[in-house]
């Protein structure tokens, strides 16, 4: 190589090398400094999209973890006074069974009907009342078998969705919640006045009531046990979920994290390197001082 003046390639080329040195330096320290290998489409452009898409299905599964959490609150409460609308309805049985003897005059068997008219509107007046964030629960509004989501507010059985997509069979299901009134139990002078549960008024009517009692019993128990099947069912979903949202972290965490042993092990060799052309590059950018010499000896 000549010794000129003009064009300092042993400079240039210590330059060149500096800069790659220098940003190679500074991925790493990046890389070291957030804990991603990926920063950047640069960085990797598959991995990033397929991270992306992975952790937008990882916060939807969290969600929908919490979406199913949120069903089982509304279930347990929706339970919980359907086990107050059972107190009642066992109350009317013995009531009913008080009035079908023949040992009462009327004005007791009035005293037992006032008690049992008021314990049947008591059970209207908790089904109506019992609400999980402003949705009622035991009045027959979740018992349509057609669900219409269209508007800002849902009509019909509840949608349940926990799912990262929109498949019937995968990321939500229904829940129905019969109706809880007493009309719709059968009890009470609410109900059909030509049911066998509109008054123990009577002995004759008392002793109607007590079948019209248990078939009410056995409707609520079914209510409760479909519930109860459907809390189930949720916290098996849950666990699930949370099972497949770890699966995918731990693929994005593949993907996205870096390794911070090797990296290191990349950060003090560029540090080195680097280190290394900036004394070069002082020591080349010095050459031309030795032409000088020449011209002035």
């Amino acid at each position: 190589m000549s010794l000129v003046i003009n064009n300092n390639m042993m400079a240039a080329n210590t330059a060149r090398n500096l800069n790659a040195h220098y940003s190679n330096l500074a991925q790493s320290t990046q890389r070291l400094s957030t804990g991603l290998r990926v920063n950047s489409a640069a960085d990797d452009a598959a991995g990033l999209a397929i991270r992306e898409l992975q952790r937008a299905d990882i916060a939807a599964l969290h969600q929908g973890a919490r979406n199913a959490n949120d069903a089982i609150s509304m279930i347990q409460t929706a339970d919980g006074a359907m086990g107050v609308i059972d107190e009642k309805l066992i109350r009317l049985k013995e009531l009913a069974e008080q009035a079908a003897t023949g040992t009462y005059d009327s004005t007791q068997r009035l005293m037992i009907e006032s008690e049992y008219q008021a314990m049947a509107s008591e059970i209207t007046r908790i089904a109506n009342a019992t609400d999980f964030n402003g949705i009622h629960l035991l009045n027959g509004q979740l018992s349509s078998d057609v669900h219409d989501g269209s508007g800002m507010t849902s009509t019909g059985k509840m949608k349940i969705h926990f799912g990262s997509g929109n498949d019937s069979a995968e990321d939500y299901y229904y829940i129905t919640i019969g109706n809880c009134t007493a009309s719709a139990l059968g009890v009470g002078n609410e109900s059909d006045p030509e049911g066998d549960g509109y008054t123990v008024s009577t002995q004759e009517a008392a002793q109607k009531a007590l079948n019209a009692i248990n078939e009410a019993i056995i409707s609520k128990d079914k209510i409760r046990a479909h519930l109860g099947a459907m809390q189930n069912r949720l916290e098996n979903t849950i666990t699930n979920l949370n099972v497949q949202a770890e699966n995918l972290q731990a693929a994005e965490s593949r993907i996205s994290d870096v390794d911070v042993a090797t990296e290191m092990t990349q950060f003090v060799r560029n540090q080195i390197l680097t280190q290394s052309a900036v004394a070069m590059l002082g020591q080349a950018n010095s050459l031309p001082q030795m032409a000088m010499q020449l011209i002035g000896g």
